[in-house]
């Protein structure tokens, strides 16, 4: 990438809007660009931080993964996204694994660049901390998720929330073994909560798409358990 087209990037970033073409610049030229292809790991969980990475194009997912192999999907990272604040500002190793789920560029801002910045311009440390809270703030309700919900209840919010005038578009990399990460379960469930769903008629399962045939139906699963 040029250097006009990395600062046409950062200045699209929440964290870096507010700063000076000078300070963009400085990031600019204290940036790595790298390729990943679908697989890939852009770093694992133990390894050191390298620095907060920004997506140019291409999906990835932070993962939490047990001794036993066992996946959790903490989040879903798109183009114009951030991650690995949590390793950038602890100083420390990186605290998940983040894997391409198909071609990736990204744009890592080295640590100790974005640390110097951060000193500098309040703003910027302003936004990472708000951005971190957020963060939290779904962690929570993660955890509540996996603690008080049935799989059946979090697959029903899952697509109630992922939906677009009842149709959620599948990428490929969509597959129910990834949804069921990322809901926290296992295949074998997920694979039998969607057959329910479907045979109660509130879902139509297609290939690159799942249609919602009835939402208030959904919506009664999803929140069965509060």
């Amino acid at each position: 990438m040029s250097e006009e087209e990395i600062l046409k990037l950062l200045s699209k970033i929440s964290y870096f809007s507010e700063l000076d073409t000078s300070a963009l610049k400085h990031i600019a030229t204290a940036t790595i660009e790298q390729n990943y292809e679908a697989g890939q790991y852009t770093f694992m969980k133990g390894e050191p931080c390298v620095g907060l990475y920004i997506v140019k194009n291409g999906w990835l997912r932070a993962v939490r993964i047990s001794s036993a192999g066992r996946e959790q999907v903490i989040r879903f990272v798109g183009p114009g996204e951030v991650f690995n604040e949590v390793g950038v500002l602890t100083g420390g190793t990186n605290m998940i694994s983040v894997e391409a789920l198909e071609p990736v560029k990204v744009l890592i801002v080295q640590r100790k660049v974005l640390l110097s910045l951060v000193d500098k311009h309040p703003s910027l440390a302003k936004s990472i901390i708000e951005n971190l809270a957020r963060r939290v703030l779904y962690a929570m309700n993660l955890v509540t998720d996996l603690s008080l919900h049935s799989v059946e209840s979090r697959l029903a919010h899952f697509l109630l929330e992922e939906a677009d005038k009842n149709v959620i578009y599948r990428k490929k990399w969509a597959t129910q073994a990834v949804i069921a990460a990322r809901i926290g379960t296992v295949p074998v469930v997920i694979n039998r909560a969607f057959r329910s769903f479907t045979e109660d008629n509130l879902i139509e399962l297609e290939r690159e798409k799942i249609l919602i045939l009835d939402h208030v139906g959904l919506e009664k699963i999803a929140f069965s358990n509060e």
